[in-house]
């Protein structure tokens, strides 16, 4: 029941938003009791704590699968996107913000846990870029892995991307567009190019 609850929860959080969604919403689309809920869950906070973390393990170990099977780097800084994307319900109810603004504390935790998991797939992807000379060897790799994690961090502000002139798909193809075309050598612009007309 207890990885019912976090699914459904999790479902809800981010098709509406952490702070609309109550503990009554998640027990009558569960056709549950919400005492039910709270044999498993002390309160909201702990139910938004534990599914917060249970979607960024989901979410940590598929980058992981990705990473592992060793695609293109080009192509696989997008499969990632598309990846998150899909769990994380296009970022319709922002769930970013909200968490930054509701649960300052949990949002730091898992902020750090976020730039722990990116920093090793994008420093793999780099090396492994520049090996396969689609990205110069010229780049530094430390400089570019934080600057990416703090530009993905930043896309996902609603005041400074409000999504009246953004789909949050569109930001993100457009970020990676301009960090790929930042560090790539000729031969990794053409490979973008071919992919991106590839995906038109």
């Amino acid at each position: 029941m207890r990885e019912k609850i976090l699914h459904h929860a999790a479902d809800m959080f981010l098709n509406y938003g952490f702070k609309s969604v109550t503990m009554d919403d998640i027990a009558d689309a569960l056709g549950i009791s919400k005492k039910t809920i709270y044999q498993h869950f002390d309160n909201k906070t702990k139910l938004v704590e534990a599914t917060v973390m249970n979607l960024f393990q989901i979410i940590s170990k598929g980058i992981d699968a990705i990473c592992e099977l060793h695609k293109n780097p080009i192509e696989e800084v997008y499969d990632i996107k598309q990846f998150v994307m899909n769990h994380l319900k296009d970022e319709k109810s922002s769930p970013q913000y909200q968490l930054q603004k509701y649960y300052p504390a949990l949002f730091a935790t898992l902020k750090h846990k976020q730039f722990e998991v990116m920093q090793r797939c994008v420093k793999a992807n780099l090396q492994r870029g520049i090996t396969d000379g689609l990205y110069r060897d010229t780049i530094n790799v430390e400089f570019i892995s934080r600057i990416y994690f703090n530009s993905m961090v930043a896309i996902k502000d609603k005041e400074l991307f409000p999504l009246k002139h953004f789909s949050m798909n569109e930001i993100m193809d457009y970020f990676l567009e301009y960090h790929l075309r930042g560090i790539c050598t000729p031969k990794g612009l053409d490979t973008l190019k071919q992919y991106i007309n590839n995906q038109s």
